[in-house]
């Protein structure tokens, strides 16, 4: 008889679109020897093992049905730190706004963040995240000098970028090993602002153009688009390119946390903490091509053209902006959708992706458009293209036609041999994923998978779903 693990462990662990959720046994280790009892633990029972960090994955990447949870945000000590370099070694439930705090009063700042601050390293590895800076920084992956993984048989190796397995670790979704020590290479900045441009743009066209204007010389680039937008407004919206900016003062005010931090209320007067709530009543479509609307004709009259100065948490992490916005979606949450399309065919394919969603009145309540490279990583998403991401709010009686309109999508993509990103992934189907990862990838994937893990302990429903666990 196998024994019983804990009834007081079990809890409701959810994805970060409040879509999805699963009961699991969670265990918040604080060391690599913990972890390996957990494991043990979990073999006992019988029990599969799923990773988490911050849970800042959108879909079903973090969580498994009566799995053993492994969350590792307890583990975040700071092991080195070294000014002169810019060299940091963590543990990996250290989150990036941990590096930054840190670090920024020193003169450096994370190579990549994704756009909130509170993924764990262990997390933002797993799942290799890109940012705005993507062309010319790469994946968070590109940074890492190693990282020590534990395998699912208890042993503890440390990996480096040029070994093969490094290449797998990052970006395998947490189906191989599990990242507890990262050290990591920061950027070397000389001020805590960028200069930011604002662009407003009318249509697809502008939209391209101003990235292909901006993409040699710009640190940052992304583009907000309205997919409520049509006609002579049919992808219209907002381009921002930013760049590093230089200062006398070897350590100006700009690089202290009080600079950084973002404000707690609006105009001073209305807490963030109660935006939400608005934000609920116009969370519909009504309400979604009011606020696209009004974002779009102000983005034209305040500021267009004219480059200003923000902080680097500002222009980073939008989605930290206000609190608890996710809660706008619910009760049925949302899923974000996200796909890579090659620069030949990104144009097309995203209008088409648009007319889509407005044919099926589903239109994205928010749609992000960024310039990517390729990388060399087992499970990469990128290309040399663009991405589009997508947010659908789901309901009951939306759902099987959004998840519907998504697969249309996919094909869409395939079809012009683009990729998808696994951390923000709810709707992929297996066949999906052999098409665009190939065949001699996922022989390569199940053949690691056999020899580090083969009692098929690390899963996730996403993993799962997709039919990599």
């Amino acid at each position: 008889m196998n024994p019983a693990l804990p009834a007081e462990r079990i809890a409701r662990i959810g994805g970060f679109g409040l879509s999805t959720a699963a009961d699991g046994y969670l265990y918040r280790p604080t060391s690599v020897d913990e972890i390996r009892e957990v494991l043990d633990q979990a073999r006992r029972a019988r029990r599969q093992v799923v990773l988490r960090g911050s849970g800042r994955s959108y879909g079903d990447a973090s969580i498994a049905s009566e799995a053993v949870v492994i969350d590792v945000c307890r583990m975040r000590r700071i092991l080195a730190w070294n000014p002169e370099t810019g060299l940091i070694e963590v543990e990996s439930g250290a989150t990036i706004e941990d590096l930054w705090r840190l670090t920024l009063e020193d003169g450096w700042w994370p190579p990549v963040v994704s756009g909130t601050m509170f993924p764990t390293l262990a997390g933002a590895l797993a799942m290799n995240i890109h940012g705005k800076n993507n062309p010319r920084a790469g994946t968070i992956g590109e940074h890492v000098r190693e990282i020590d993984v534990l395998f699912p048989n208890g042993e503890l190796q440390t990996l480096c970028p040029n070994d093969a397995l490094f290449r797998a670790v990052v970006g395998g979704i947490g189906m191989l090993g599990i990242i507890t020590r990262v050290k990591l290479q920061m950027k070397r900045i000389h001020s805590g602002d960028l200069r930011v441009l604002p662009l407003s743009c009318r249509n697809w066209d502008e939209q391209f153009e101003a990235f292909g204007r901006f993409e040699r010389d710009a640190d940052y680039m992304v583009s907000w688009i309205d997919c409520f937008g049509r006609g002579n407004g049919f992808g219209r919206g907002l381009f921002h390119a930013a760049w590093y900016m230089e200062e006398e003062s070897e350590r100006p005010p700009t690089m202290l946390p009080s600079h950084q931090d973002l404000p707690d209320t609006i105009m001073g007067l209305v807490p963030k903490s109660m935006v939400w709530r608005a934000l609920k009543v116009l969370n519909n479509r009504t309400g979604m091509r009011f606020i696209n609307g009004a974002k779009h004709h102000a983005s034209r009259l305040l500021g267009n053209g004219k480059p200003h100065a923000q902080s680097l948490v500002g222009f980073s992490f939008l989605l930290d902006y206000v609190p608890n916005w996710r809660k706008a979606y619910l009760p049925g949450g949302f899923i974000q959708y996200q796909s890579f399309v090659p620069k030949e065919r990104a144009a097309e394919v995203f209008a088409r992706q648009v007319e889509m969603q407005q044919d099926a009145k589903l239109e994205s309540f928010l749609g992000v458009l960024k310039r990517h490279r390729p990388d060399r990583f087992l499970f990469s998403h990128a290309v040399d293209g663009y991405s589009l991401a997508l947010d659908f709010k789901l309901t009951e009686s939306n759902r099987d036609r959004v998840f519907a309109l998504a697969h249309q999508m996919n094909d869409l993509v395939l079809e012009a041999n683009g990729r998808f990103y696994l951390a923000k992934d709810s709707t992929l189907r297996p066949s999906d994923v052999k098409t665009y990862l190939g065949k001699e990838t996922l022989a390569q994937y199940r053949r690691l998978k056999a020899e580090l893990d083969p009692d098929s302990l690390l899963t996730s429903n996403l993993a799962k779903r997709l039919e990599l666990a």
